[in-house]
């Protein structure tokens, strides 16, 4: 819109003013609408950036990471998996399907990789999601005597395997099929 009116009209006209006034009239775009302004939340609790993208572990259960991947289904539903990835050989640790991005799903992921593993104190990375941040996944992780390490604000390749896994599980499994039910997916 403010392209043409600056093409066919001889005073140049800002943008800003261009959507004041499209505001004012009703008028929006069809192709792209303007991305709100979401309010940034404070993390509770941060932990330091232990792993440092090394990615190496001498043995089983020494460097664990984790995240949350989003997968649809049906017309426009929603599932949500959770991971957590042992570093020494790629394998999954544990893992929980749900139908909720909630502390629920973090926390029964942790649950089954503790109980899969007893007596396992790896260091255990993830990002800056909500779920990590929690003050419940803090006591969950000095309880079981792991040691937490997060990612940088805005560097996902920090969890750089685990990014990895979600591109090769999606593209092997995912993407090749339509999911109409939870239960299929």
């Amino acid at each position: 819109m403010t392209m043409n009116l600056n093409r066919t009209l001889s005073k140049p006209i800002n943008h800003k003013r261009v959507y004041r006034l499209m505001r004012i009239v009703g008028i929006q775009s069809v192709i792209r609408r303007k991305r709100k302004n979401y309010k940034r939340s404070i993390p509770q609790h941060l932990a330091e950036n232990v792993l440092n993208r090394d990615c190496n572990a001498e043995k089983p259960n020494e460097k664990w990471l984790t995240d949350v991947t989003e997968m649809k289904y049906g017309a426009s539903q929603k599932a949500y998996l959770s991971a957590i990835l042992d570093l020494h050989d790629g394998s999954i640790v544990s893992y929980v399907l749900g139908t909720s991005n909630n502390n629920a799903l973090v926390f029964k992921t942790l649950d089954l990789a503790v109980e899969a593993n007893p007596g396992a104190t790896p260091l255990l990375h993830s990002d800056r999601g909500f779920q990590y941040t929690s003050p419940a996944f803090k006591r969950k992780i000095e309880k079981t005597q792991m040691v937490q390490s997060m990612s940088r604000v805005g560097r996902c390749i920090d969890n750089g395997p685990m990014e990895a896994f979600w591109g090769t599980l999606k593209c092997e499994k995912y993407y090749l099929n339509k999911y109409s039910t939870f239960e299929e997916l």
